[in-house]
């Protein structure tokens, strides 16, 4: 099977090029073998990490054809495979990596290969993973058993509390979620999905002591859960299917069920939503400007600041003066309220 090569190439803090390279391989053979051919037989300059082989380190991810995964998980016949499906529906990848070349069909399949996003590069595809490691640091990823007696022998855990950490401990810290993320991208502040994975997983853990802590630390709205534009670029692209994004949800409902309205702008938001539906089927915004910006007129700053959009939308005839609860509001409500009585129900047996 004849591919190409387009590989997005720089070295720190110079300005990047594309290098074409075209092998003869076996379709069987993944992305990572074909990277090895390139640099054992024609450009041993050529900069990417490696270790495992077998998706158990996360070294080797990167972007291949605008998406961020492991190049020794792909191979070269399920990436063509995919690049069918995309060419098949009139669509272009999700391509992030600035050599401005989306896939075109042909008889031959061409592989953009980029560095991962949101870290600058080093050399080629090896970026500096430095502000990733200090995001996971940040969470204080480290299970804490400080607020009790240490045992004769272990703590031990049922086989049910056990299973709760399944999912968050396949992570192997490829960085694919973070590369992704939107809101990191924009808000360096932002921890990350990987970071906030890791820290449900301390969350959920039965021996830690620190559980309330951590929920105060994880409910800053700059660099916490709230800072989630809930794009599901991380549960789409992560390899071990840890799901980022749904441990962020979790860590969310435990700060919902822990605090009220009144204790911040992004927890009031969410249950004066739920609020409002459950009154009309759907939001009524004066309301909801009023009662999450202006916290009910207890926030005057936050108040002041909603005068001059209520008086370009007054000016431009889109103030809503009434409003009108949309058909079936009661059957609506009856679901919301039916979801929160098996949520409670629930919780026992879950903590």
């Amino acid at each position: 099977m004849h591919v190409q090569f387009k590989i997005l190439r720089q070295h720190e803090n110079s300005a990047p090029y594309s290098a074409t390279y075209e092998l003869d391989v076996d379709p069987g053979n993944t992305i990572l073998d074909c990277l090895n051919r390139i640099k054992w037989e024609q450009d041993g300059s050529l900069a990417f990490r490696k270790n495992c082989r077998n998706t158990i380190c996360g070294s080797c991810s990167m972007r291949i054809n605008g998406r961020s995964a492991l190049a020794c998980k792909e191979s070269v016949q399920s990436e063509a495979a995919r690049l069918q499906q995309i060419q098949a529906a009139g669509d272009r990848p999700h391509n992030q990596n600035g050599s401005g070349e989306s896939v075109k069909s042909g008889e031959i399949p061409t592989f953009i290969i980029a560095p991962m996003g949101n870290m600058p590069v080093i050399k080629d595809l090896v970026v500096n993973m430095q502000n990733f490691w200090d995001s996971l640091e940040a969470v204080d990823p480290y299970v804490s058993t400080a607020g009790r007696q240490v045992p004769e022998r272990e703590f031990l855990q049922t086989p049910e509390e056990r299973d709760r950490l399944n999912q968050t401990g396949n992570c192997i810290l490829c960085g694919a979620c973070y590369s992704e993320c939107n809101a990191r991208e924009v808000n360096p502040e932002f921890v990350g999905p990987h970071a906030l994975a890791k820290a449900y997983r301390m969350v959920a853990d039965s021996r830690d002591t620190q559980t309330e802590a951590r929920l105060e630390q994880y409910n800053e709205p700059e660099s916490g859960v709230w800072a989630c534009t809930r794009c599901y670029y991380c549960n789409s692209v992560c390899p071990m299917e840890v799901a980022p994004l749904d441990q962020i949800s979790k860590i969310k409902q435990e700060i919902l069920d822990r605090q009220d309205a009144s204790s911040s702008r992004s927890v009031r938001h969410r249950k004066v939503l739920i609020d409002l539906v459950k009154q009309g089927g759907w939001i009524d915004e004066r309301r909801f400007g009023l009662q999450v910006v202006g916290n009910s007129f207890r926030d005057l700053p936050g108040l002041a600041s909603l005068g001059p959009l209520g008086l370009r939308m007054l000016v431009r005839g889109k103030l809503p003066l009434q409003f009108e609860p949309s058909a079936g509001a009661e059957e609506v409500r009856s679901l919301i309220e039916a979801i929160q009585t098996l949520e409670a129900t629930s919780l026992p047996s879950d903590s």
